[in-house]
């Protein structure tokens, strides 16, 4: 029985194509999941597809990436579908590790895939140091500027306004409120 296996990163990323592509290579069931393939990443969607994979089986992925990034995590999970008599095929390189050629090619594509990941990774962080050391700073803008600060510590101070009021009047959620202004967190719990 073929049963396919496809993920992707992020909520905005689609899986239709690798669904489509599981589906038309003749997989009867196909996993679907929407988690980092980081190494250590929990992704219930592959532990359920691993565990309904029976000897004879051959778990289909668009690619061999799919698996996870690390070349460690991609061989374990290749060993031990290996070891239950399962076999692996990856449809875009083209990769079935029933043969010496297939497992070769496992392991070297899953090297370059490794490799690519570990490069990316160099070159954003060398990235981010130089706007650092140009004096600029990444991540979100902020929600709350300095002078709706010095205005919510006042409506804080004056102890009259409910927090939810001063959060809709600085525009923001009371969630992203509290992370501005711990304290009032703290001193709401202290009240219950």
């Amino acid at each position: 029985m073929l049963i396919g296996y496809a993920r992707v990163s992020t909520e905005d990323q689609n899986l239709d194509l690798q669904r489509d592509t599981l589906t038309a290579a003749g997989c009867q069931k196909v996993f679907e999941e929407k988690e980092s393939g980081r190494a250590g990443t929990k992704r219930p969607a592959l532990d359920a597809a691993l565990a309904y994979l029976r000897a004879e089986d051959q778990l289909v992925v668009w690619k061999i990436d799919r698996l996870g990034r690390s070349l460690r995590e991609m061989l374990d999970t290749a060993h031990m579908l290996q070891e239950r008599g399962v076999r692996l095929r990856s449809l875009t390189e083209q990769v079935d590790t029933e043969t010496a050629t297939g497992r070769m090619m496992f392991n070297f594509l899953g090297t370059i895939a490794e490799y690519f990941l570990d490069l990316n990774r160099e070159r954003t962080l060398a990235g981010l140091k130089a706007a650092v050391a140009r004096g600029r700073k990444g991540g979100r803008p902020r929600k709350i500027t300095d002078s709706d600060l010095e205005a919510g510590r006042a409506l804080l101070g004056a102890g009259t306004i409910p927090v939810a009021e001063i959060a809709k009047r600085l525009g923001v959620s009371r969630k992203t409120f509290y992370l501005y202004f711990p304290q009032a967190r703290a001193r709401s719990q202290a009240k219950v």
